[in-house]
This record gives C-alpha cells, structure tokens and sequence, in this order.
C-alpha cells in the first residue's frame, strides 16, 4: 500500500515507551518548516492530489448539468405547488 503525499507515519506498538517517543520528535517528517516551506509543501500537496482527480468528459458534464437542472426545475415546481396548496389551506382554515 503506498502512502499519500505528507503524510505522517503511526509509531510502531513497541516504540510507545516514552524515551523512545523523545528519540522520535527530533527531526525527520515532524521537524519544524519555515512558512514558505510550509506553504511550498501545502501548494504540492495541492497538485498531487488534482492529480489523482478523474476529470468528466465534455459529454458527461453536459448530461450530468441537463440532469441537474432537471431536477432542481422539478423540485421548483413542487414547492411552489406545496406552497400554492398551504396557503390556499391555511385562508381556508384561519379565513
């Protein structure tokens, strides 16, 4: 299995002592960056996982907007019918 881009290691079982957790924290991953480098690494972290994106072909886009639109034209509708029938029930009842 690989690991993502950054990210930190889990101690192994026997390393939970806790001389060998002071042994650990020196340099290495964990070392204290500057804010360039820290954003530096954030920016290419960025980019890797844009990487990994599958990207929708033209068709797909349009037919996954039409079904979006759709939806939401419908769902449009049906509240403002819900909305037409509560008020005209809401006169009724309260006159």
């Amino acid at each position: 299995m690989t690991d993502a881009v950054g990210s930190i290691d889990m101690p192994d079982a026997e390393d939970d002592t806790p001389d060998a957790r002071k042994k650990n924290r020196r340099g290495g991953k964990r070392a204290k960056k500057g804010p360039l480098k820290r954003l530096a690494l954030f920016y290419r972290q960025i980019v890797a996982e844009l990487r990994k994106v599958v990207w929708p072909t033209r068709s797909q886009l349009s037919s996954y907007t039409t079904a979006v639109i759709i939806f939401v034209v419908f769902m449009i509708g049906l509240v403002t019918l819900f909305d037409y029938g509560f008020g005209h029930a809401a006169k009724y009842v309260f006159g």
